[in-house]
């Protein structure tokens, strides 16, 4: 028997989606049987209490491409989507959604956008989103336009599942809490080549949607995470040591007013708020900026002792170890 290292990867993340299987099965399978390339589909079982599991172990043994993984309890699509990360063995990994919204069809067009624009990630784009305007759409749009504003990465449509990525751009992002959705964000320090293509939006056939209003909150709170991991990950003491020194400065010339009010007029300052506001701001801003100082310990320690490197190469052009002639260009 012949091994082929297949070429794509499929990740998808999946929470009590029993009913979508059988059909996502054949709509994948029809979409990237035209591709006429080796394909595996990596699917992570994310604690499922209905009989997921025992249709994808059903789909499985049929089908020796489909790569089942089943956690021991509900972790989230972050860890879902790390774990077929981990996996995955293709040159191309995509991320698609298990609840049919996303359309299977779409992906031989997102890898030849990819593959034609030299690209590292292809963004679906869910320009016609067949959800209510006010309670889900409008939230999109806005959050869409912050966090494209305040990452630089721009895109129309963050929440869309079905993406494309080159496999050295998801091996070198690291995903922990909720943080999938700003995968193009988190890879921008490495120097990558983003594209947009508009895909089809679905309605959901069964079941439903897991999320709700809470996860705008959550998005705020891991966009911050984010936009420090993107400004001040490999300079914490740039953030810390600022906050602090201003801090420190401002308790400084309160106290220093205060100083020559007491020489000047000899005025009793011992009673005043504002000379308790000059010590709380003198005292958190050393303790800010020693925090800054650990933090830039901490950065050392991450790149000295597990050999990380504060760089990404694109392409390489090594020298020949036989002697060269040199000839004048």
């Amino acid at each position: 028997m012949t091994y082929i290292r297949p070429e794509i990867s499929v990740v998808i993340p999946l929470y009590n989606e029993s009913e979508s299987i059988p059909p996502l099965y054949d709509e994948l399978s029809q979409a990237l049987g035209t591709l006429d390339r080796p394909y595996e589909v990596i699917v992570i079982d994310d604690g499922s209490t209905d009989d997921s599991f025992v249709r994808l172990t059903d789909i499985h043994q049929r089908d020796s491409r489909w790569h089942i993984i089943q956690f021991r309890r509900n972790f989230g699509q972050t860890a879902g989507m790390q774990a077929g990360f981990d996996t995955a063995r293709g040159e191309i990994i995509i991320t698609i959604d298990a609840d049919l919204q996303n359309d299977p069809q779409d992906i031989p067009r997102v890898i030849q956008t990819m593959e034609d624009g030299d690209y590292d990630i292809v963004s679906g784009w869910r320009k016609d989103r067949q959800e209510p305007f006010l309670s889900r759409r409008l939230p999109s749009m806005l959050a869409n336009q912050l966090i494209s504003r305040t990452t630089g990465v721009s895109l129309h449509d963050y929440g869309c599942s079905l993406k494309a990525y080159r496999r050295e751009v998801v091996k070198n992002v690291h995903l922990y809490g909720e943080l999938h959705r700003f995968i193009p964000a988190l890879a921008s320090p490495v120097g990558i080549r983003v594209a947009e293509v508009p895909v089809n939006d679905r309605s959901r056939r069964f079941g439903s949607s897991k999320y709700g209003i809470g996860r705008t909150f959550r998005v705020i709170l891991d966009l911050i995470a984010v936009l420090f991991l993107l400004n001040y990950f490999q300079r914490p003491i740039h953030i810390f040591g600022s906050t602090g020194l201003l801090m420190s400065a401002a308790g400084f010339f309160i106290g220093l007013y205060l100083t020559l009010v007491k020489l000047i007029t000899g005025a009793d300052i011992g009673d005043r708020p504002l000379l308790l506001m000059a010590v709380l701001l003198i005292i958190v801003g050393v303790q800010m900026l020693s925090i800054g100082l650990v933090a830039e310990m901490l950065m050392r320690t991450y790149y000295e002792a597990q050999g990380a490197d504060a760089y990404y190469i694109r392409n390489e052009l090594p020298a020949t170890d036989a002697e060269t002639e040199y000839a004048p260009l």
